[in-house]
């Protein structure tokens, strides 16, 4: 039984790598080629929910919900790999991650900065490492909660790169 749970850590390990780099093909490549052409933009917002998120004088919702979304896992995983931390040790990483990719989204004039991303993406990291307590608690243990949301997440994983491959072979 104790080789299940290194393997376990090992499984969790990979797809959050596997999770950030796609997140840094989405965030600074914009599922484009790194080597393709390069059209600079930057931008820098430091007052949440004004302008990059306003169209037309109202709120576009969309845009928060998927940076909200997209941070769901990166909760998960946190959770998964330092279950004994402290909540507020387990948003820091979520918080420092989604700091640097608006950090190189600005240096490399690859896009918009936005406050508001910030936020989103923090409060999806939050919405992962509560989903994460609320599984471990219906399933009552650690390893039973890992072991069903590496199930999950890996088949959520693949099923994602095969999207994203495709949506990069049909754009060629």
């Amino acid at each position: 039984m104790e080789k299940k749970e290194p393997r376990q850590q090992i499984l969790t390990g990979s797809l959050l790598a596997v999770y950030l780099l796609v997140m840094t093909w989405i965030i600074l490549f914009k599922m484009q080629s790194p080597f393709g052409p390069f059209y600079p933009f930057r931008s820098i917002n430091l007052i949440p929910f004004y302008q990059s998120v306003v169209v037309n004088d109202r709120i576009e919702w969309s845009e928060i919900y998927e940076n909200v979304l997209i941070f769901v896992p990166f909760g998960l995983y946190i959770s998964m790999l330092k279950s004994s931390w402290s909540f507020l040790k387990k948003v820091i990483p979520i918080f420092s991650v989604s700091f640097f990719y608006e950090a190189m989204q600005f240096i490399l004039a690859v896009g918009a900065s936005d406050i508001t991303d910030l936020i989103g993406n923090t409060f999806g990291g939050i919405l992962g490492i509560a989903f994460y307590a609320a599984v471990r608690r219906l399933l009552k243990t650690q390893r039973k909660a890992n072991a069903v949301l590496n199930t999950i997440a890996s088949v959520g994983t693949l099923l994602a790169v095969a999207l994203l491959a495709f949506l990069t072979v049909s754009n060629l």
